[in-house]
């Protein structure tokens, strides 16, 4: 034990003797370092961020999109367009028993004016479950009623980034906006639902789905972009899209082994394409990461070959008072160590800084994990022995006699 106390000591006395040599060597390791801890925090950080803004979507819900349809090798004309209507909504609704809610919306950015700006903005025709189903809350004010939007009244609610564009600071409700020639009056503001991982879910007004298609796109009919139902539970999820899937291929007469002209998403479904996409990332990330560390393991052997040959005639008097080769070995090896430990630790201090200035650009949390913490130091460490073996082996098995005779 005391033997490796004396290798230690006289490790870091030599790291100490040259200290730019041993910044200079600790770079490369620190950078790959850095790399590692930075992309775990990263990932942790952004995997949590799209979780939050998945389930920002809503509950449970499954989305049923239009798509083109190919029908005898050739793309059925009535298909090209939106093939799905209210109708569809009305018979999911009331036949699928895995469904709490259903809703539609159509969708078309427009320039809105108001009495205090203007600007591009998503301008949505949605019925009343929409707020159920996405799960929008109003913050002042109210929500449209059945009458309404039967009526097909000319109301709208607005979220916060809308409203920052249109009236800034000012109470909208009551006032009056313009979409097109037409106006309408804001009836409530919605509480903020933040960013989803398609698009700004503030940035829009919602009016009345009749109101929509008879004042804003009246071309479309009946037909709506985009149908979402709730199913009862993360549970039922599976069953509920199997039986919309079933309701709208008897619906649209779709045979079996026909292309359906609507696809069918779930949450869990974005969630795992969002997942296969970090996993990439981070893969890609993590390899030049690697290489960084590999550099820097080559840039410690490197040096450490060095400081062999320079110190040559230390390690011969080390083994004429009795040092042996097993004692000569520990100490490179320490030494070495020491340096990648070195590296690891100005990286994780370089990685902590990185979180802090990358959290604030990005508007998510990242954590210093604890478990990424001890993988580069355990990987620091590892790169010193590795890399630290060979130099020390070689001071070890040099001759004493032609040692003491190096100038």
């Amino acid at each position: 034990m005391s033997a490796l106390v004396t290798s230690l000591r006289m490790a870091v006395r030599a790291m100490v003797r040259q200290r730019l040599r041993s910044l200079l060597t600790s770079v490369g390791i620190s950078i790959g370092v850095a790399a590692v801890v930075l992309v775990a925090a990263l990932g942790t950080g952004a995997r949590g961020e799209i979780d939050k803004q998945i389930q920002s979507l809503g509950s449970n819900v499954i989305f049923v999109f239009s798509q083109p349809a190919t029908k005898s090798g050739a793309k059925s004309r009535a298909n090209m367009g939106m093939g799905l209507t209210e109708r569809d909504a009305e018979a999911i609704r009331r036949e699928a028993t895995a469904v709490t809610a259903v809703t539609v919306y159509s969708e078309v950015s427009a320039q809105v004016m108001s009495e205090l700006g203007n600007g591009k903005i998503g301008v949505m025709g949605v019925d009343e479950s929409y707020f159920e189903v996405r799960g929008y809350e109003v913050a002042t004010g109210r929500r449209f009623n059945e009458s309404e939007a039967q009526t097909k009244a000319k109301v709208a609610l607005i979220a916060p980034t809308a409203q920052q564009k249109l009236f800034g600071n000012q109470d909208p409700v009551g006032r009056w906006v313009r979409v097109g020639k037409h106006p309408f009056r804001i009836i409530g503001t919605l509480r903020s639902k933040g960013q989803s991982p398609f698009e700004d879910q503030d940035d829009r007004i919602l009016i009345p789905i009749g109101t929509w298609r008879s004042r804003v796109v009246p071309t479309l009919g009946d037909r709506v972009q985009l149908v979402m139902a709730s199913a009862k539970s993360a549970e039922h999820s599976g069953e509920a899209e199997r039986q919309v899937k079933q309701i709208l291929m008897q619906r649209h007469q779709i045979a079996e082994g026909e292309e359906p002209d609507f696809r069918v998403g779930t949450q869990q479904e974005f969630q795992k394409m969002q997942e296969g996409i970090f996993t990439v990332l981070t893969v890609l990330l993590l390899s030049v990461a690697a290489i960084s560390l590999l550099v820097g393991g080559v840039g410690v052997m490197n040096i450490m070959l060095v400081g062999v040959t320079e110190r040559t005639r230390e390690i011969g008097i080390r083994m004429a008072i009795g040092a042996k080769p097993a004692d000569i070995q520990a100490q490179f090896l320490l030494e070495s160590i020491a340096l990648t430990l070195f590296g690891g630790f100005a990286g994780i201090g370089l990685a902590t800084g990185l979180m802090l200035a990358f959290a604030r650009e990005l508007g998510f949390p990242m954590q210093l994990s604890g478990q990424a913490v001890a993988v580069a130091l355990g990987t620091s460490a590892a790169i010193g022995l590795t890399f630290g073996f060979w130099p020390a082996r070689r001071a070890a098995h040099l001759d004493p006699i032609e040692a003491l005779r190096h100038e």
